[in-house]
């Protein structure tokens, strides 16, 4: 199966980097302006389950690479994974919601958006999940400085003394 679906992904659009890890793994990497399309691709091919939205931080690239995990729901026998990647900028992150496509997108591009500062255009309700203050940098960047952080925030603390007997 994945053979035959890596050459319609391939077929199908352009400038689709696809590879085989095992006979029950596939990944993709596209185009960001290709994503929407893929994924609706996918789901009509029978991968009705967006199971997972992630982010990797490649700050040396100056990018985030969001990563969307599709498997089958209504096709139990399927035991397919499909990863599909996409780069974007770190200076202003910014991506389309896919909620048209899958409407349990929604948490996890919250989550993405409070932890990475990623910015869901059309999601409408990017609001906290997790945290219940605010940073300068989101706190799952890799130049978030947790040391500092940490000074910042408990070092205002003050000391509650031990009774003495």
């Amino acid at each position: 199966m994945n053979k035959l679906l890596k050459g319609e992904l391939e077929s199908a659009f352009k400038d689709v980097l696809v590879n085989i890890l095992e006979e029950t793994r596939l990944t993709a990497t596209a185009p960001k302006d290709a994503v929407l399309s893929i994924l609706s691709f996918l789901k009509n091919k029978g991968y009705d389950h967006l199971a997972l939205i992630s982010c990797v931080d490649w700050i040396e690239e100056k990018e985030f690479e969001l990563v969307y995990v599709l498997t089958s729901y209504s096709e139990k026998d399927r035991k397919e994974h499909i990863i599909l990647k996409t780069r974007i900028l770190r200076k202003k992150p910014e991506f389309k919601t896919v909620i048209s496509v899958f409407k349990n997108a929604e948490p996890y591009e919250r989550e993405l958006h409070e932890l990475f500062g990623i910015n869901f255009e059309g999601n409408e309700r990017l609001t906290p999940l997790f945290l219940e203050r605010d940073y300068k940098i989101p706190p799952f960047r890799k130049d978030f400085d947790t040391r500092e952080y940490v000074k910042e925030t408990f070092d205002k603390i003050p000391f509650v003394e031990e009774e003495k007997e």
